[in-house]
């Protein structure tokens, strides 16, 4: 039986992030076993987990977008539309980039830039674990401010979100 628990796991060394892993002010990965009737496609698994999110994260999404608003903040709207205009998004995550083993996606703003690599890993027990790394360099106290708040709500969000789209596999 699959386990639908995500738990923390050491970054990817084979990720095209791993230059930015150096002075990063966070650094976290998660990852989750797949259900065997899982897709095969990188894409596919990263839209099912991170497209579309549960109610409570889009209402902390909205929370941090006000408060964030007032010292010129991108919101995610602003963020999800800019990325649009220049390509494919994840939910409102610009795709920087995909290769059949790898998607990027991430943003640059005026007090921190961020990016995430979401990866199809296989596992001890030659199942298929899907991956979720995180990359954030803080640019200046607001961001060093911003990502001590975040933080903890980011790594639940993120377990969060590699559960529920397990789940939704399942179904």
């Amino acid at each position: 039986m699959t386990s639908t628990n995500a738990r923390a796991v050491p970054m990817p060394s084979n990720s095209v992030l791993a230059p930015l892993y150096a002075g990063a002010d966070l650094l976290d990965a998660f990852a989750i076993r797949l259900p065997a009737e899982a897709s095969d496609d990188l894409e596919v698994l990263a839209r099912v987990a991170f497209g579309r999110q549960a109610g409570w994260i889009r209402t902390l999404t909205l929370v941090r977008d006000v408060v964030m608003a007032p010292f010129g903040v991108k919101s995610s709207r602003a963020v999800g539309l800019a990325g649009k205009a220049r390509g494919p998004v994840i939910g409102f995550f610009p795709l920087l980039s995909k290769s059949a083993t790898e998607l990027i996606v991430g943003a640059d703003d005026r007090h921190l830039d961020f990016r995430v690599t979401i990866q199809l890993c296989a596992d001890a027990e030659n199942g298929r674990e899907l991956l979720a790394g995180t990359v954030v360099h803080c640019h200046n106290r607001l961001g060093r401010l911003y990502l001590a708040t975040i933080a903890p709500f980011h790594r639940v969000i993120v377990q969060a979100s590699l559960e529920r789209a397990v789940r939704e596999m399942k179904t």
